[in-house]
């Protein structure tokens, strides 16, 4: 079953979107936790060798996820979210943007804005989509060039192997 799980990555850069689609073989409950909570996040949050480090976590609207992906000789790469609307179990938006440690948004960073969103796919299947939208396309560019593609779906296929050993 495991090789029949969806996986769909998509660049639209005519509406400035990147949309993410994977199903993952664990109940939607579980993801959404995977997703949401600071001791699983940092199981899974960052493409190896890096390690994600939260620094707060505050999971309600108006609310943030301040966190680093951790390199191998310890460098810290920082980043915010940003917590728009939450429906839990269900999605969250959220503004995204590489900051400090402090949590100041780097000048000219690129921002996105990211709607996640999980629907169930039966009693043990979950289907995860992430839409990412730009302001400006320059800016998608930017992210694809840094290797967003290859990053986060190293990132989601670590999540994919540490669900079962979560149920």
């Amino acid at each position: 079953m495991k090789n029949a799980l969806l996986f769909d990555f998509v660049v639209n850069k005519e509406e400035k979107t990147i949309t993410l689609k994977k199903e993952f073989a664990a109940n939607v409950a579980l993801v959404w936790d995977a997703f949401t909570k600071k001791e699983l996040l940092e199981q899974w949050w960052a493409p190896k060798p890096y390690k994600a480090k939260v620094k707060t976590l505050d999971l309600k609207e108006g609310g943030t996820w301040h966190y680093a992906m951790v390199g191998p000789g310890g460098e810290m790469h920082w980043s915010i979210v940003k917590y728009g609307k939450i429906v839990p179990g269900k999605m969250y938006t959220g503004l995204t943007a590489f900051t400090d440690a402090e949590g100041n948004v780097g000048k000219g960073a690129p921002q996105s804005n990211w709607e996640v969103t999980f629907t169930p796919k039966g009693d043990d299947a979950a289907l995860v989509q992430i839409k990412v939208s730009y302001t400006d396309v320059a800016h998608l560019e930017a992210m694809i060039k840094m290797g967003f593609k290859e990053g986060i779906t190293m990132t989601i296929n670590y999540l994919a192997e540490l669900l079962p050993t979560l149920k």
